[in-house]
């Protein structure tokens, strides 16, 4: 069974109840926008309504996981009224909650590129295994942006110390470095990945459907990610607003104009 509805977004459920959802727009290494985070939405909709599945295994297509958001479609975004901006936050938080609360066991395979809303995908699964090219960053900061709505959920995965550092320098980080903190779980030579993943996916498939339902609940009650409605509505009305700032509109411009933002020790004065 496979949809085709939104191609940025793919998925296919095999004989086993094993659905496989794959980010795809490879040719921007899998950055989110509009039409991704809806296709997100449109895969767990359609995966609860027909297919019931046992397992999601979260992917990236073509060399990069996910690269995080689309900076040029971000900086159109923030040019729009208030109200569409906390739409388009509104459904991004949703989407990452919505695979944070699955009811059943979530996989992430992660290959190249995690960078910024993509370590939040990671951090929101149950389980996340990394190839040893794999690089990530949490680097909303760099162009004047927050990761307020994953921090909660980048917390469980990593813990506040962690989150400290690399949500407030911005730098990158290796995959046995993303072990060490605790925002994966495994590492494995590139070529292996796939198998990793299937060997997991294997043992999960032994264990009780509603068992591991409620264990998932009942660990999730503990989680900071896991977010009564006013604190998410806070973290996606702050999201929105720091889109729509004159320091975001500098670090968008920056990137689209390939140069230093202002406030960078490399900006000409």
């Amino acid at each position: 069974m496979m949809n085709m509805t939104n191609t940025t977004v793919l998925w296919d459920v095999d004989r086993r109840g094993v659905a496989t959802v794959t980010l795809n727009r490879p040719d921007v290494n899998n950055a989110y926008n509009g039409d991704l985070i809806q296709g997100l939405h449109q895969a767990m909709d359609d995966l609860g309504k027909r297919s019931n599945p046992r397992v999601v295994v979260l992917r990236g297509n073509g060399k990069h996981f996910q690269a995080g958001a689309d900076l040029t479609w971000l900086r159109e975004v923030g040019r729009r009224s208030e109200e569409e901006n906390v739409r388009i936050s509104r459904a991004t938080a949703e989407a990452t909650h919505r695979l944070n609360t699955l009811p059943v066991p979530t996989v992430a395979l992660v290959q190249g590129g995690c960078f910024g809303g993509g370590t939040g995908f990671v951090a929101v699964c149950d389980v996340a295994i990394a190839a040893d090219d794999a690089i990530f960053s949490i680097s909303e900061t760099r162009w004047g942006l927050m990761a307020g709505i994953i921090i909660p959920q980048l917390a469980d995965a990593m813990g506040v110390r962690q989150v400290r550092r690399y949500a407030l320098t911005g730098e990158r980080f290796d995959a046995h470095e993303a072990r060490r903190i605790g925002l994966v779980h495994e590492v494995v030579p590139r070529a292996e990945l796939e198998m990793a993943g299937e060997r997991l996916v294997s043992q999960l498939l032994q264990n009780a459907p509603d068992a591991c339902a409620q264990t998932k609940a009942v660990t999730l009650e503990s989680a900071w990610g896991h977010l009564a409605g006013s604190a998410l509505t806070r973290l996606i009305a702050q999201h929105a607003a720091k889109r729509r700032s004159d320091e975001a509109a500098e670090g968008l411009a920056s990137f689209v104009e390939k140069r230093p933002a202002r406030w960078s020790p490399g900006a000409q004065s």
